[in-house]
């Protein structure tokens, strides 16, 4: 879980909020009846989580980087993204127990 956590946050730092200091990344934690549930807000412009290229692909594999998304959904059970009314993205991971 601390893996999937800290790709989502540096993923809402660098990728959603473009390092910018002035923006703020938000962290909830939600303790579920039969899982553990974190979600990760920034204030980025949002994105389309299927447009990540896929970096098992052979064109991928040796990059230093894009393995965020695909580190998520391999430590949780559950990943979601969307779009906040306000601007920004919201990513929530489920742990289920």
């Amino acid at each position: 879980m601390e893996i999937a956590v800290r790709e989502a946050v540096t993923n809402a730092v660098v990728h959603g909020n473009q390092e910018d200091e002035t923006k703020r990344v938000e962290i909830i934690f939600n303790c579920l009846e039969h899982a553990l549930e974190i979600e990760v807000k920034d204030q980025g412009k949002g994105f389309d989580p299927t447009s990540v290229p896929d970096p098992t692909d052979a064109e991928n594999i040796l990059k230093t980087s894009g393995r965020g998304i695909f580190l998520m959904r391999s430590f949780v059970d559950d990943v979601h993204w969307s779009a906040r009314p306000e601007g920004g993205t919201t990513v929530r991971l489920i742990k289920k127990f």
